[in-house]
């Protein structure tokens, strides 16, 4: 099945859409893991921040980039890592279709599964929500597993807490540091 392609009047449609109306242009939270291990790594993370910025989504804190052993398919590059704070009055789904248009624009194709990559870009956390579809599931559903998603975290909002696993992303972390 072939990934829907959004072009930018779509997008901005969606961003205008009944969600707005709906929630008065309420502003949310969300956090955001950043990955890359092809390419010039730290250029196309600075490239993602920078395109999600001109989609309107406001990047409140950063992390700072992590040279990272990969995750699932262990041969390949190495992967710089980090997470952002942003700021969005996107719903999720909009969120999701942002960030998978910048994936394609920064280069990133389609490979195997936890394969080399241009461009990652991951909803972590978003809210308290917990979503569970066939396209979006939030919180990440294996980022207590990952320390390259949950240092990051712990960088920017230690106290910040799993809306599922209840706990918060230092104690995350120092659990996923336990069971290596």
């Amino acid at each position: 099945m072939t990934p829907t392609r959004y072009d930018k009047a779509h997008l901005q449609t969606l961003r205008e859409g009944i969600f707005k109306r709906i929630s008065g242009g309420q502003l949310y939270t969300a956090y955001i893991g950043i990955g890359s291990n092809l390419g010039d790594r730290k250029k196309n993370c600075e490239c993602a921040i920078e395109l999600l910025q001109q989609q309107g989504v406001s990047v409140r804190q950063r992390s700072s980039l992590r040279e990272t052993q990969p995750w699932g398919n262990k041969n390949q590059p190495l992967f710089l890592n980090m997470a952002i704070e942003v700021e969005t009055d996107c719903t999720p789904r909009e969120l999701l279709a942002i960030l998978k248009e910048i994936e394609t624009r920064v280069g990133r194709k389609k490979t195997s599964p936890w394969g080399p990559r241009i461009i990652d870009l991951d909803i972590l956390i978003y809210n308290a929500m917990v979503i569970k579809s066939r396209e979006l599931t939030i919180p990440h559903p294996f980022m207590h597993e990952r320390d390259f998603v949950l240092q990051p975290l712990d960088e920017i909002a230690p106290e910040l807490v799993h809306p599922v696993l209840k706990k918060n992303m230092r104690e995350l972390l120092k659990s996923c540091a336990e069971e290596r």
